[in-house]
């Protein structure tokens, strides 16, 4: 008996969403900092940790190449490039382009729009007693996504949308501590308060001076990273 239309082929759908999820993963590890700059990936040891074939693996890499993450030599392998020097950069680009967003955010800002970024901003001081992190994650997002909304600005949007999953990690590594959860929650408040009065430059500022102060908490602990695999 022909067995081999016992099982039917994989449906397109999933195929698209293991190469997304096993992308997301090696683009976290390395924005993370737990793949260095420099390192060598194997492409077998990692799809057999995965649990998955190397092909998905493949074509996580060519998004990576893409994006400056990895470098692909011909018969070497697959180089990890994201570095300390390309966080800052990267930290430095948000900064600018987040702050301009909330500048323009406190000249459009609506009524409603402020209701919600104040709603939020209780729920994160809820969240502080939960320590909760990546609800506390999802309710910074969703903040920004608000400033984002009401800036208006489109073009600024886009270019904000390409480093989200650096967002995302930077978040991740910053809000896991502490005492980073308190201070972005009092930074989100004085950012609030400063859109909600309409005051461009105030609000600007205060963007700027937040991206910037937990940027660099989380490129400390990306050198930190790098550092111990150094001594390792």
């Amino acid at each position: 008996m022909e067995r081999d239309d016992v099982l039917l082929p994989v449906e397109p759908v999933f195929l698209k969403s293991l190469r997304s999820h096993v992308y997301g993963l090696v683009r976290d590890a390395i924005l993370s900092g737990k793949l260095k700059s420099g390192e060598k990936l194997n492409e077998r040891q990692l799809a057999g940790s995965l649990g998955i074939s190397t092909t998905p693996l493949k074509e996580a890499f060519r998004i990576l190449e893409a994006e400056g993450l990895v470098r692909s030599e011909p018969r070497r392998g697959i180089y990890v490039t994201f570095d300390p020097a390309q966080a800052e950069e990267m930290m430095l680009a948000r900064a600018a382009i987040e702050s301009m967003i909330a500048r323009q955010a406190a000249k459009r800002v609506s009524e409603e729009q402020i209701l919600r970024m104040r709603a939020l901003l209780v729920e994160m001081r809820t969240g502080l007693e939960t320590v909760d992190v990546l609800e506390l994650i999802n309710l910074n997002e969703q903040f920004h996504d608000v400033i984002h909304e009401a800036s208006g600005c489109a073009y600024l949007r886009r270019l904000q949308g390409g480093q989200s999953i650096y967002n995302h990690t930077a978040r991740l590594s910053v809000l896991s501590e502490e005492r980073e959860r308190f201070l972005a929650v009092e930074e989100h408040e004085a950012i609030a308060d400063a859109i909600a009065e309409r005051k461009p430059e105030l609000a600007e500022q205060r963007m700027r001076d937040h991206v910037i102060r937990s940027g660099e908490k989380h490129l400390i602990r990306v050198s930190q990273s790098e550092d111990q695999k150094e001594r390792t």
